[in-house]
């Protein structure tokens, strides 16, 4: 169920806590640390080096599903930057090995129900893994070159955004072969209950990351793709303006509207 309250920067960080403590992960992502007593968001985030209205963004759409952000230029690409790399790093190198190593404790591994539900389950993790992998190989650098004020130049955020979808088909597959067929004795029952519980946990988790790419990092990196096309234009009128000579005719308004046209056409 989501919380309806919007918080603000100065809310209480713990009050964010205890009314869903499922963002003490984002708190690791973004890289805030716990003992910060009863001070407010902003005032964690200022002495963790994190951007309060960024992290606002994400917890807001996290906990209530708001991405009416006012203002896509306040929202900071180094945090998000920072905060998908960490995710990613908890998602590969702990949530996906906890899971199977549950679900190895809680199978008979002699049995080939048990053998086609590791498989279903190394599939998913396998394909996770590779959808992530190619994040940080072709999107996060790009990203990270774009805050540098230097893009690469065989890539946009487009390419990413037409190719970014959810891999959760085996997921699902292996929930449902679980729940239809799970042991009846007591023991591995009550062992897989709680391997689906933390499953589920698991889709839920990936379901919201995926949705933060889609609709906060997507939309910031656009905007700032847009914005150093725009400096880059105003820096091609300046730099002719500049090396007119003065004896000579002066660019008129309407020329200036004609390089800016040209320069944007060339650029869609």
């Amino acid at each position: 169920m989501k919380n309806q309250k919007m918080y603000e920067a100065d809310d209480k960080m713990i009050s964010i806590i205890r009314d869903n403590y499922n963002i003490l992960q984002s708190l690791g992502s973004f890289g805030i640390n716990l003992g910060f007593g009863d001070k407010t968001v902003e005032e964690v985030c200022a002495e963790q080096g994190v951007d309060t209205y960024t992290f606002l963004a994400v917890v807001n759409y996290a906990m209530n599903g708001y991405k009416e952000y006012d203002n896509a230029e306040r929202l900071s690409l180094s945090t998000l930057l920072h905060y998908l790399k960490a995710s990613h790093a908890y998602y590969i190198d702990f949530q996906l090995p906890f899971i199977r190593k549950e679900l190895v404790e809680a199978l008979d591994e002699n049995d080939n129900l048990a053998r086609l539900i590791l498989k279903l389950y190394d599939e998913y993790a396998h394909s996770i893994i590779n959808h992530m992998k190619y994040e940080e190989k072709s999107v996060f650098p790009y990203v990270q070159s774009l805050i540098e004020g230097n893009p690469l130049a065989d890539f946009n955020i487009e390419t990413f955004s037409k190719h970014h979808v959810q891999v959760d088909q085996k997921l699902r597959e292996l929930k449902n072969i679980i729940i239809k067929y799970l042991p009846s004795d007591g023991l591995h029952n009550n062992q897989l209950s709680a391997t689906l519980y933390d499953i589920y946990n698991n889709e839920e988790w990936l379901r919201h990351h995926s949705e933060v790419e889609e609709e906060i990092f997507i939309p910031a990196v656009r905007n700032a793709e847009r914005k150093l096309k725009q400096n880059d234009v105003s820096a091609k009128i300046s730099n002719m303006i500049s090396q007119t000579p003065q004896n000579d005719e002066q660019l008129s308004d309407r020329e200036k509207d004609v390089i800016v046209a040209l320069d944007r056409k060339s650029v869609v």
